[in-house]
């Protein structure tokens, strides 16, 4: 029996909110969320690692003066770490090993006033639109126990979408944010490229593809954790243009009329599914009524070499994952420790030449500045997140003969053969096929965000991706709040939850 049933009826900042208030404590907060994690998530599989001591030890201290003060938290089990906890990112090598200090995105979450209870499941090294590594199981869709709940934040995305937490944490290197957003029926925005902090350790992720930030059910909590949390950390990279007021102002301001760029023809891919073409359509006449000039137009992107581009970059960052997680372990690693998808790949990377992974990245950055220019003449671009609802569990695995053949070249260290075979490109193929507009702006770096404005037959969500100029997720947070006003989703709850 829950202590306190209206928990689902809050976001972060409405919670935080009765905490300051003294109406509850963040103790109470705290059970209560532990409690909804204990009954719902042995069917979900969202949470693989349980931080319940540490949680109840912080909420009895005395709370940061933050906007989520005593609100509950779950950190997604890759790239960001936790002093004394594993960040397995996925992996088996990697579970048991104990992170050495906080990252720094981790200590401005925790400023913010978060209570952390636990890590969430990902596929391994986040490679995947969907979450089912091998070290832990997939995570299953709270709308449809039988779908996938996307990737790579998955785990996040259905803690969320469940109301196990109002907001979780999520990475994004390839859509890996926006894609559980828009399968599990939630916000999710990536910010531009060195938006928040990568450090201490970690310089730039997937060559600075990939980016850190939160998953939401309301606008206003994505928007007040990216203030919380916004600014290059000492060494970084990169810096993001810098604000002119707080993000959280921009939800509440009227975006007057934009000029939006819409496509619904998949830049990396071939087919889109019928309900998504029905949910892109209503989104582009509910942007008609609201008053804001629609232009069909989509930047030019050649769909195969962007793809085979962006898969050699992976490779090159999986081999040096495998090799990492080799030394971490201290043992020689072999295809039995590892997903057979990610050490394909790792073995790919680990034939690449030098000249192979520098001509991918140029032509990525090539591609990257004809898109941006192209964005230039818009505030916004529209085009579906995914070019399907989500799809069952399973479904975007490889064959199981393709993963024997993978694991059978990987006993003798064959990545040169299965470059020769050309094993890769179809599985490359299949992966953009799901999600054929994502990765194309975590190359450019500009902010983006999946907006949960429709839902099919099957009570299945889908996701709508607005895309703003580098540095401008302002314009994209104002339009997300009128957006929410104009098609409420925050009290659509998935059944059982």
């Amino acid at each position: 029996m829950s202590a306190f049933p209206e928990y689902s009826q809050y976001d972060g900042l409405g919670l935080a909110e009765l905490v300051r208030k003294k109406e509850i404590s963040a103790v109470e907060l705290v059970e209560e969320a532990i409690q909804r994690i204990e009954t719902h998530n042995p069917a979900l599989n969202a949470v693989i690692n349980k931080l319940y001591d540490s949680a109840r030890d912080t909420a009895k201290k005395p709370l940061p003066d933050g906007p989520f003060a005593g609100v509950p938290f779950l950190i997604k089990d890759l790239l960001s770490t936790i002093a004394g906890v594993p960040t397995s990112n996925g992996n088996r090598l990697w579970k048991n090993i104990p992170a050495k200090m906080d990252s720094e995105l981790v200590k401005r979450w925790k400023k913010a006033g978060v209570v952390i209870l636990g890590k969430t499941n990902t596929p391994e090294f986040g490679l995947t639109p969907y979450t089912e590594p091998l070290a832990f199981g997939p995570t299953h869709n709270p709308w449809d126990l039988t779908r996938i709940t996307g990737g790579s934040s998955g785990g996040s995305g259905a803690a969320v979408a469940a109301r196990l937490v109002p907001l979780a944490s999520g990475g994004d290197g390839g859509g890996s944010i926006r894609i559980p957003a828009s399968a599990c029926g939630v916000f999710g925005l990536k910010p531009t490229r060195g938006r928040t902090p990568t450090g201490p350790v970690l310089g730039e992720a997937w060559h600075g593809f990939a980016i850190e930030h939160v998953l939401t059910r309301s606008v206003r909590d994505s928007a007040a954790m990216l203030d919380a949390t916004q600014g290059a950390d000492v060494g970084a990279p990169y810096f993001a243009p810098p604000v002119s007021r707080p993000f959280l102002d921009e939800v509440s301001t009227k975006p007057g009329k934009l000029r939006i760029a819409v496509s619904a023809a998949p830049m990396l891919g071939k087919n889109v599914h019928a309900d998504v073409l029905k949910a892109f359509a209503e989104t582009v006449s509910l942007l008609k009524e609201l008053g804001h000039e629609i232009i069909e137009a989509a930047p030019q992107v050649d769909g195969e070499a962007f793809s085979l581009a962006f898969v050699t970059i992976l490779a090159a960052e999986l081999r040096a994952d495998i090799e990492e997680a080799a030394r971490a372990a201290g043992k020689k690693v072999s295809v039995s420790d590892f997903d057979p998808a990610s050490f394909g790949l790792g073995m790919l990377g680990k034939a690449m030449s030098a000249e192979e992974y520098a001509a991918a990245a140029r032509y990525l950055q090539t591609s990257a500045r004809q898109v941006s220019r192209f964005c230039e003449d818009y505030d916004l671009l529209l085009t579906p997140t995914l070019s399907q609802p989500p799809v069952k569990v399973g479904a975007l695995q490889p064959a199981a003969s393709e993963k024997t053949l993978i694991s059978l070249i990987g006993s003798f260290d064959g990545g040169g053969l299965l470059k020769m075979m050309g094993i890769i490109k179809p599985l490359a193929a299949q992966t953009f096929e799901f999600m054929p507009w994502t990765p194309v702006f975590n190359v450019t770096g500009q902010p983006a965000m999946s907006v949960p404005l429709y839902w099919n037959a099957e009570n299945l969500p889908i996701g709508m991706h607005f895309v703003g100029k580098f540095g401008d997720e302002a314009t994209l947070l104002r339009l997300a709040g009128q957006l929410e006003q104009a098609k409420p989703w925050a009290q659509k709850t998935p059944p059982g939850f």
